[in-house]
């Protein structure tokens, strides 16, 4: 954890650079507006008013007419569950099927499997009253059915509305042949179409307390223009949201696994194409569509923050104004609490 002494001696002076590299702010009010560097445009105060971060739990403030909200952030998960269905399926499931059998709990340290993670978070959950579950990808190693089904079951038994977009691991079967892209549609299609709940695969939005939840699947790193179009519709409606996505978007001086936008995305800086079994990033670096939905994200006026997964750290950075919350791996059980509220 940071030194909290030294983000109160230093809050007001820190540089944005400085600022982006922290880590988890503990115990620490941020008014929405206190980041702005001198270039930047301010944001609406009649949405975003402030907001906090103490460990796993996030509160936000807004000055729309809102009613209270609890949501449970959970992502990366990594379920490998497996029956007789996966034998076929064994030579491209086997690395992550082996992969977060054990885990340290991420409060006690206590040893705790995947399953036991899932379970303990939406018992929580459930005794916490949340109002709405925002899942958001990698819950599994790979689509494994027997997965897939155990975990919709567990959701629809928890009585409370939730949200998905799937995650870089959740449609991939290293080695299997096909881009990225046909191999996301395949599998969205076949085994994770429960997940969705009806809903296009690619872009959701789920409207609750006033409040829009918008999930977009940016799984491959990059964006599409039904997606950015998307984006810009709810942008459009005025009515204070927050983003879920699966890969952190950039932030200058993060690594490369935030690469949704990130400038130096490509073939070049692809590390893990050879572990993972899987296409090489495009030679020539993201395309136009990517760079604008990020553009679109960071001058949203109502756009309350931004929640993503992937990294298995948790992270905060802020940029014009919008946070960028990153949760921990929910391998380890780690969720982020998300309690939204009208300003007093």
């Amino acid at each position: 954890m940071p030194n909290l002494g030294y983000f109160k001696d230093n809050f007001y002076n820190m540089k944005r650079r400085n600022f982006l590299g922290a880590t988890i702010t503990s115990g620490l009010g941020l008014p929405f507006y206190s980041f702005a560097g001198k270039n930047q445009p301010q944001s609406n105060p009649t949405v975003r008013d402030v907001f906090s971060m103490d460990k796993n739990s996030v509160r936000i403030f807004t000055n729309a007419e809102i009613k209270p909200t609890r949501i449970f952030h959970i992502t990366d998960t990594h379920l490998a569950l497996a029956d007789e269905r996966e034998v076929p399926f064994k030579t491209y499931s086997e690395r992550m099927g082996n992969a977060y059998k054990i885990n340290k709990q991420f409060e006690t340290g206590e040893d705790i499997t995947c399953v036991q993670s899932f379970e303990q978070t939406l018992q929580w959950a459930k005794e916490q009253k949340a109002d709405f579950l925002a899942l958001t990808g990698d819950i599994f190693s790979f689509p494994s059915e027997a997965a897939i089904e155990w975990v919709f079951q567990k959701l629809n038994e928890t009585e409370i509305p939730f949200g998905y977009i799937a995650g870089n691991h959740d449609w991939h079967y290293e080695g299997m042949e096909g881009s990225s892209n046909q191999l996301r549609e395949t599998w969205t299609k076949e085994r994770l179409k429960p997940m969705y709940q009806g809903n296009n695969p690619l872009f959701a939005s789920y409207e609750f307390n006033g409040i829009r939840m918008v999930f977009i699947d940016n799984s491959t790193y990059e964006i599409v223009p039904e997606q950015l179009e998307f984006f810009k519709q709810q942008t459009k409606s005025g009515i204070p949201m927050i983003l879920y996505i699966h890969i952190p978007l950039y932030m200058p001086g993060r690594s490369m696994g935030y690469g949704c936008a990130n400038p130096e995305w490509g073939e070049q800086t692809d590390k893990g194409f050879e572990v993972e079994r899987r296409e090489k990033w495009r030679k020539g670096g993201h395309t136009p569509t990517t760079f604008s939905f990020y553009d679109e994200v960071f001058n949203a006026q109502n756009l309350l923050a931004i929640f993503s997964g992937h990294m298995h750290r948790p992270a905060l950075d802020v940029k014009n104004n919008i946070p960028q919350i990153v949760s921990g791996p929910n391998t380890t059980g780690y969720y982020t609490e998300v309690n939204i509220s009208k300003t007093a």
